[in-house]
């Protein structure tokens, strides 16, 4: 077993857009790819939950793929800066996670599916992102900085963890703690039981009808999204869908919380949270005080559908 040229740090590390914004965009294609495998491969879940990527204790992962009689999975090890496939009669292959372009990715990666006997083909589109490439013809995005993409997973371990134990407050139907490779972004979705106006669609390279599927309900929805440039920095996220009268008012926590008019949704800069003397209760208390907003204003039966802070 090969060991970490560097030992991870724990806590919320510093991670500037800007800096690796390359590395970012490349990475971002990277998943796509590692997702659409899992898509073709995975029966349909409500809401696309079975298109998402899992944090790990390393990087992230499909999870279980089924294929035939056999499983294979898919992991981003950021620690080993490793893509390793895995099959459940115990073969393995692994790709380097180094600087190459998005159509050499895609190139090496199904040769070592090849190699695996796994026939898996895509759609070579990415979704989700204005004016793009097939990723067999990508070579403008090669950057890959390995510490930057570390930084940006270890960025998830804390989102993910602080997610799971507000998760833990509902009772109702509730998505996993998951990683949208079509957004880029983690999330967590709760809903209220009922259904919701049809979606107007429109997300760049993504049929309107999968948009409309995924907000078939009434949803409060939160996440974590390394920025962009319309916003070059990375954010904490909150909004409701159909977002109800008074919530671009209401009183969200903390102060450094706003409304976004732009991006319809409640904004915390990550870096407010990193900075802080107690980051997991200043994150906790915008997703809580986000969603206490969205559920209120839309008459959520709250009683039913929590269940009291256990921390």
């Amino acid at each position: 077993m090969n060991e970490p040229s560097a030992k991870p740090e724990p806590g919320w590390p510093a991670l500037s857009y800007p800096e690796w914004k390359e590395t970012q965009a490349t990475l971002h294609l990277w998943t796509q790819i590692v997702g659409k495998i899992r898509l073709v491969q995975t029966p349909w879940v409500n809401h696309s939950w079975h298109v998402a990527l899992y944090v790990t204790a390393r990087g992230l992962t499909t999870s279980p793929i089924p294929y035939g009689k056999l499983t294979f999975e898919i992991d981003f090890d950021f620690v080993e800066q490793v893509l390793r496939v895995k099959t459940s009669d115990g073969r393995d292959a692994t790709l380097p996670l180094a600087p190459r372009s998005v159509a050499d990715f895609h190139r090496d990666l199904f040769a070592r599916l090849s190699s695996l006997g796994l026939a898996v083909h895509i759609k070579m589109k990415p979704n989700e992102i204005p004016d793009a490439v097939r990723f067999d013809q990508d070579r403008t995005h090669a950057a890959y900085d390995p510490a930057a993409a570390a930084r940006f997973w270890r960025v998830l371990v804390q989102a993910d963890r602080v997610f799971k134990q507000f998760r833990a407050r509902f009772s109702g139907k509730c998505s996993p703690v998951h990683f949208f490779w079509g957004s880029f972004d983690l999330a967590v979705t709760r809903f209220s039981g009922r259904p919701a106006p049809p979606h107007r669609g429109g997300v760049p390279n993504l049929p309107d009808w999968v948009a409309r599927e995924a907000y078939s309900h009434e949803v409060s929805s939160c996440g974590f999204w390394p920025g962009a440039d319309a916003m070059p920095y990375p954010i904490f996220y909150s909004y409701a869908y159909p977002e109800p009268e008074g919530f671009k008012t209401a009183l969200v926590r903390p102060a450094a919380a706003r409304y976004d008019a732009a991006f319809g949704e409640y904004v915390l800069p990550y870096d407010e949270v990193a900075r802080s003397a107690a980051p997991d209760e200043l994150l906790l208390d915008f997703l809580q005080t986000s969603y206490e907003a969205a559920a209120d204003l839309a008459r959520w039966d709250r009683a039913l559908l929590e269940r009291p802070a256990t921390t």
